[in-house]
């Protein structure tokens, strides 16, 4: 699996200093609730089913934060331009958590390059502007290093062109790398996760012990975000309802057998779970910690695998749930 954005576990560097004895949330985590009653009650452990497909289970009570996908834009760009939002949140309407697995799985498990996923998902999708507002402009739409930032920038970048724009894409790296870049205007837009950047830059602007701004609520995310990201020198476009971010998959032969389709479900069906993730995991307060106070789910046994594997380690019977990306192209 490709590196991937702070959600991840294994790449917390500005969460980890904002979490506290009680859990605080970091980037692309949540708030640990108090204790939950044990839901599971005298419920039997639930040992693990085998099977090819995975399914996420619904985080209900709000233990991830809210990782949309939305684009960030140079200030001076979008005032220049202003088709540039208009174009860029078009993109937004129609990206939904689904359509994020399918760009993701043509890409990482069908090979498919991002320029050509991109230009079909915006054919498909009938996103070709209906006027050359852009003609003239050049403008550098940057990726992160990852598979998935790099389709939604082969994306933006196709949009902006059916408009008029001289758009090119540029893989960079880190957001501590593309961020700088983005600010001074030698990026013009790249695709941004909300509670990820808010995090990101609520700790850049105030320090890495301040108060969590991101919750698992998009809208106050986002209006948290917004007023950090302008004193950024960005402008934050529309939120889409697509998430990049930590979720728990089971099997879907798991699922069904225990009817089970939301992390509440799954704690008032089963006295106990083989659970699988990062090393890390029985420590973060969205992994282990968040599973037992959150949702009162008791873990019976953890098991830590590298993330790439978690998911053939759920399809193979060796845990019942795992962490995974809810954007994964294996799920589709």
């Amino acid at each position: 699996m490709p590196a991937r954005r702070t959600t991840l576990l294994t790449s917390v560097a500005v969460a980890v200093l904002a979490l506290s004895a009680c859990g605080a949330p970091g980037s692309g985590g949540g708030t640990t609730q108090a204790p939950a009653a044990a839901a599971s009650g005298t419920a039997a452990a639930c040992a693990p089913v085998a099977g090819d497909k995975l399914v996420l289970l619904k985080d209900d009570k709000g233990l991830q934060n809210a990782d949309n996908v939305l684009p960030a834009i140079n200030t001076k760009a979008a005032t220049d331009h202003p088709s540039l939002v208009t174009l860029l949140n078009s993109v937004s309407a129609k990206l939904d958590t689904p359509t994020l697995v399918s760009l993701n799985k043509s890409v990482d498990v069908d090979r498919r390059t991002s320029s050509d996923v991109a230009k079909e998902f915006v054919q498909k999708q009938g996103l070709a502007a209906t006027d050359q507002s852009g003609a003239g402009a050049t403008v550098v739409v940057g990726a992160a290093g990852f598979s998935e930032s790099a389709t939604l920038a082969e994306i933006y970048a196709e949009v902006l062109r059916t408009a008029g724009y001289q758009a090119s894409t540029r893989t960079i790296g880190s957001r501590e790398t593309y961020l700088p870049a983005l600010e001074s205007g030698q990026l013009t837009a790249v695709p941004e996760y909300a509670a990820s950047l808010a995090t990101y830059l609520n700790s850049q602007a105030n320090g890495a012990s301040a108060a969590p701004v991101a919750s698992s609520d998009v809208d106050k995310t986002v209006a948290a975000l917004t007023p950090l990201a302008a004193k950024a020198g960005l402008t934050i476009g529309t939120a889409s309802k697509a998430q990049d971010q930590n979720g728990f998959a089971v099997t879907q032969a798991f699922a069904d057998k225990h009817k089970v389709s939301t992390l509440s479900d799954l704690a008032s069906a089963c006295g106990g779970v083989v659970l699988a993730g990062p090393a890390e995991c029985p420590q973060r307060p969205f992994c282990q910690i968040g599973l037992e106070q959150t949702y009162g789910l008791k873990v019976s046994e953890f098991k830590s695998y590298d993330f790439g594997a978690i998911g053939q380690a759920i399809r193979k019977g060796d845990a019942t749930i795992g962490l995974v990306l809810t954007s994964d192209g294996s799920l589709g």
